[in-house]
């Protein structure tokens, strides 16, 4: 074919030569196994949606169609019983919860109602409870009162409506494609302590209200509050008798029921059942007596003690929320501190019921079913909702069978609704506190986990209780942001600081543990089982023992394990390690490169004047011969890693000139960091690249070493002396292999095939086999006196 000018000039201007392939798979016969490489329209075509993945996308979307045409009686009865449980719990927690939100009661129930009537159909979970928390509405309430100060024409569920729609849509957008992940980013110690401060927090303002003390801002910051209210307690009300009693009450009975449960543990569902209601039973209770002291009074201001008054009767708030650009400006800065709180708590509440459990959620999932929610529920009336961990629980331990159970929760919601808001006149706002102040109490991260992260990573305790200290003395907001920043921070300094290892050479055999009991000096006959090899780190910062003694691969031979991922941000730090330590542990293969002293270069001056060189400690150092990496823990190759790795392949090639420095690289499982260190120059044989097949096959040429193993699973074949680099045995003439190279012949008739492909015969399946090639070709190549 005549060249083409256009080409040629292109090829000149821009260094591309665009006929160049990655694949060498022209240099073998026909019939082997070769590797391809990707492709950046395989990428693409990746990542188009195809019809099968559209089919599984929208059965994603809703997850009830999975389970609904097997619906059952006894998945019925178990869904009533649950649903009708929690519905007697959130109907006084969700008129509490609105009180903290600076809301009407009534928008509790709204929010509930919603939550409880939508998620069923987007669910991933048959535990989780979507509707109004103790946490969420704290931080609601906190918006109303910040918001209402610039902008003091906008009613606060004007506010509270437009948040809810506006987060809900930004987490339905994140759910739909497929971002759930970046819940990830948040760890369990950031949960724990922002649960942790804001159930105090929520706690220590209520305590007021618990004692009918009024005047005292509990939107300031916590600790304020608490010296504020111990100021105040000579001003304690009647309303303290009725708040005190019914938390005493709370807990006697979950106490009392948690000890009868255990006493007689054949009626332990009762008991639990019995517990379970206690917050209606305590309700009931005390709107008995609200309404024996105050049946006379007319309005909710002339009663004896505080009480929550007119509630009223079905969906009086319903429409559009009014979102204008005075409302927008309004909510907009509080938005990201809303979506980041809803993420918490469901995905949190949603996945540790999971485990416990046995079933998996969805995370991307469970952000369409809150985001919906958040979306439609304020038409409704409706602020923002999330999972609650108090009836989740009580919901899971109800013996729900699946989501559906928040239906019948929905119609408890509904009856209270229209047909108990005259009764709710009377429920003491003391009451109320108490029951506010009794579960949050369960949020708490106990002494005994915050024990078990000290266990586990004393670094993460310190971000735990500086998020607590932050909530504490600030807001729940700082401690939010304080425990994310924290952790990300933590995050990417262990990246960046990942310790990489280099890795020596132990003989292991196998023994049985009670043998070490009777000696520590084993008889190594008696330990039996086959000898092989591991790779130990060399600084025995593994715990390994002291007492076995690590060996080098092989002289001049470095393998070097990257413990946590290559990347832009610990390159730099990996490579230093590994230059330092082999030129340490190596000479240069010219000792006398450098004639004249003024040709040295500034870093490596020599011997200072009148000072001989120390030319027998550097004569027993060997040459650098080659360098293994162990990428087992790479999944990824990015632009600077890559080329930090070419820049240190120049560097050492410089320092063994007119050697050059072998590349070998083991457990590289992802194609594209397979392609990016072809592209880099690695795992290619160059020394064959342009050599005709049939010269080759004249010169009697081997290849390196590799992997092999049987496909069809006879006998005939012994190939386990193939990673150790000697000949290889075979009882069949399928197989015809010289030093570890598979002939095509074995590979078209079964037999022994290579585990990669051997037009890459530098990447290896493991270090082992890594070593033993490189051993091969240095011993093969001439290289008897190891040390010089």
């Amino acid at each position: 074919m005549a060249p083409n000018p256009k080409v040629d000039r292109a090829k000149r201007f821009l260094g591309i030569d665009p006929d160049q392939k990655l694949d060498d798979s022209a240099y073998y016969d026909d019939g082997a196994y070769l590797e391809k490489e990707p492709s950046t329209k395989e990428a693409i075509l990746s990542i188009i949606p195809t019809r099968k993945g559209t089919i599984a996308y929208l059965r994603e979307l809703f997850p009830f169609v999975n389970w609904i045409l097997h619906y059952n009686l006894t998945w019925l009865m178990g869904d009533i019983i649950a649903g009708v449980t929690v519905g007697f719990v959130v109907v006084p927690q969700g008129m509490a919860y609105a009180k903290l939100a600076n809301l009407p009661p009534e928008f509790g129930l709204y929010t509930s109602f919603v939550g409880f009537i939508l998620y069923w159909a987007f669910a991933t979970s048959k535990d989780i409870t979507i509707g109004t928390v103790a946490v969420m509405s704290t931080i609601v309430g906190t918006i109303i009162i910040d918001v209402r100060k610039e902008y003091p024409t906008l009613e606060p569920e004007v506010i509270a409506r437009a948040l809810a729609l506006i987060s809900g849509a930004i987490l339905l957008f994140i759910g739909l494609i497929r971002f759930g992940w970046i819940v990830e980013l948040i760890p369990l110690t950031a949960i724990g302590a922002f649960m942790t401060g804001s159930a105090i927090s929520i706690a220590a303002g209520q305590v007021s209200t618990l004692l009918g003390i009024t005047g005292i801002n509990t939107r300031e910051a916590t600790y304020h509050v608490i010296i504020n209210t111990l100021k105040a307690l000579p001003r304690a009300k009647l309303d303290a008798a009725m708040g005190m009693t019914a938390l005493f009450g709370l807990y006697f009975i979950r106490w009392f029921c948690n000890f009868m449960g255990k006493r007689y543990p054949s009626r332990q569902k009762t008991w639990f059942f019995i517990s379970t209601l206690r917050m209606a039973f305590i309700v009931i209770l005390y709107i008995l007596v609200s309404w024996l002291v105050n049946r006379k009074v007319k309005k909710a201001a002339d009663a004896k003690f505080r009480i929550l008054g007119t509630v009223p009767s079905g969906f009086r708030h319903t429409g559009p929320p009014v979102v204008n650009s005075e409302v927008l400006e309004a909510v907009l800065p509080h938005v990201p501190l809303t979506v980041i709180v809803l993420l918490i708590e469901h995905i949190a509440i949603s996945k540790s019921f999971g485990r416990v459990n046995n079933y998996i959620i969805n995370p991307s999932q469970e952000l369409v079913a809150i985001g919906f929610t958040n979306v439609f529920g304020p038409f409704l009336g409706g602020y923002p909702a999330t999972g609650s961990f108090s009836r989740t629980a009580i919901k899971a331990k109800a013996g729900v069978r699946t989501p559906l159970a928040g239906v019948f929760t929905a119609v408890i919601v509904l009856l209270a609704l229209y047909a108990l808001t005259s009764v709710f006149f009377y429920i003491p706002n003391a009451g109320l506190a108490a029951i506010i102040i009794h579960a949050v109490g369960d949020l708490i991260t106990p002494p005994r986990e915050v024990y078990k992260y000290w266990q586990t990573s004393p670094l993460e305790v310190v971000i735990f209780f500086a998020g607590v200290f932050v909530s504490i003395f600030t807001s729940i907001e700082n401690g939010i942001y304080t425990t994310v920043g924290a952790s990300g921070f933590i995050l990417i300094w262990r990246v960046a600081k990942s310790p990489g290892r280099f890795l020596g050479r132990v003989d292991i055999q196998h023994a049985p543990r009670d043998a070490a009991f009777v000696s520590s000096t084993l008889n190594p006959h008696a330990a039996g089982g086959e000898h092989h090899a591991a790779y130990l780190d060399v600084a025995r910062n593994d715990l390994s023992n002291p007492q076995i003694p690590i060996k080098s691969p092989h002289p001049g031979v470095f393998v070097y394990k990257f413990a946590e991922g290559l990347n832009y941000i610990n390159s730099a730090r990996h490579l230093d390690t590994m230059t330092l330590h082999i030129f340490k542990h190596t000479r240069r293969t010219q000792l006398d490169k450098y004639a004249k002293i003024g040709d040295r270069p500034w870093n490596d001056p020599g011997p200072r004047r009148g000072q001989a060189t120390d030319t027998e400690e550097i004569l027993s150092r060997p040459t650098l011969r080659a360098v293994i990496l162990d990428f087992s823990a790479v999944n990824n190759l990015d632009v600077t890693s890559a080329q930090a790795l070419v820049d240190i392949k120049n560097q050492f090639n410089r320092y063994a000139d007119p050697d050059v420095v072998e590349w070998h690289f083991a457990g590289v499982a992802n194609r594209w960091t397979k392609r990016a260190l072809v592209a880099s120059g690695f795992g290619i044989d160059e020394s064959v690249h342009g050599v005709a097949r049939s010269e080759r096959g004249e010169k009697g040429w081997q290849g390196p070493l590799i992997a092999v193993s049987e496909v069809d699973g006879s006998s005939s074949t012994d190939v386990t002396k193939t990673i150790t680099g000697e000949e290889t045995k075979t009882q069949t003439k399928d197989i015809e292999a010289v030093g570890g190279q598979v002939s095509p012949v074995a590979s078209a008739k079964g037999g022994v095939v290579p585990v990669y492909g051997i037009n890459r015969p530098y990447f290896h399946v493991d270090v082992e086999t890594a070593v033993a090639s490189v051993v091969r070709n240095l011993t093969r190549g001439g290289d008897d006196d190891l040390s010089n």
